[in-house]
C-alpha cells in the first residue's frame, strides 16, 4: 500500500505522519522506518522506529530514492512500514509526471515486498493529476 498525505503548508501533514508512525510502532511486529529531510522529528518519532535523516545522504533523484529503498529492504526484510516526510524537499523535484511514475513504481514494490509506504508532501492536492490522486 502507498498512501500520500498531501496538502498546503501548515495543514498538519507532518503531525498526522508522526501520529501514524506512533500508532504503527505500537501495533506492528515488524520494523518501522521514517525518512525525513532534516533533524526536526528526532524527539517526535518513537525510539522503536528507525529515523533516517535524508540530509546525511545525497538524495537528489527518483532513481537514487528507488535504489535507497530497495537497498534498505535488502538489508532488513523485517521492515513493514516506511514513512517519508516532506517528499518534495528531500528530492527537490516536484515534476508531477515523475512523481506519478515514482508512486506507481513504489506501489508495485510495496505489493511485491509487503511494505506499506506513507508519504507526506507539500503541494496543492487540486493541482495534481488523477495518477497521483489515487494514492490519497
Amino acid at each position: 500500500m502507498v498512501k500520500l498525505i498531501m496538502g498546503l503548508k501548515g495543514t498538519g501533514k507532518t503531525k498526522k505522519l508522526v501520529e501514524l508512525v506512533t500508532q504503527t510502532v505500537d501495533k506492528e511486529h515488524g520494523d518501522v522506518v521514517c525518512i525525513e529531510k532534516d533533524r526536526k522529528l528526532t524527539y517526535d518519532i518513537p525510539y522503536k522506529a528507525r529515523l533516517i535523516h535524508a540530509s546525511d545522504y545525497c538524495f537528489g533523484s527518483y532513481e537514487f530514492l528507488k535504489g535507497y529503498l530497495t537497498g534498505l529492504h535488502t538489508g532488513n526484510y523485517d521492515i513493514t512500514h516506511v514513512f517519508i516526510d516532506n517528499f518534495f524537499k528531500i528530492l527537490d523535484d516536484a515534476d508531477y509526471e515523475k512523481v506519478a511514475d515514482f508512486l506507481d513504481w513504489l506501489s508495485a514494490f510495496s505489493e511485491k515486498e509487503s511494505i506499506d509506504f506513507i508519504i507526506s508532501a507539500t503541494a496543492d492536492p487540486d493541482a495534481v493529476s488523477d495518477r497521483i490522486k489515487k494514492y490519497f
